[in-house]
């Protein structure tokens, strides 16, 4: 939408039908491949800096940030048994990382 914005506002010709799908392709290369491409490096980038170890244990709690999130900006319903699951998982990670020394 973007694009075809500002091919309309700069006055610049339409591609032409044959070009369409090569530009789809660039452009869908660009919105997936970057941002997958990014985040893996930024992961495997954090994973030399803190070991493979910890960083996973912590890797093990996001679902439970994403259950936050949703319980306080989407107004989920959160029962008492996620609840459990989720302090349990964290007493595990906390004790894992504790007595690993």
């Amino acid at each position: 939408m973007l694009a075809l914005a500002v091919l309309l506002i700069s006055g610049e010709k339409r591609p032409a039908r044959n070009q369409l799908f090569p530009l789809v392709v660039v452009a869908i290369g660009v919105v997936v491949g970057f941002p997958l491409l990014s985040a893996l490096a930024l992961q495997y980038r954090g994973l030399a800096q803190g070991g493979i170890a910890s960083v996973g244990q912590l890797q093990l709690l996001q679902p439970f940030f994403g259950l936050a999130l949703a319980a306080t900006l989407l107004h989920q319903h959160v029962s008492l048994g996620m609840l459990a699951v989720t302090v349990g998982v964290i007493a595990c990670v906390y004790a894992s990382k504790k007595y690993a020394r």
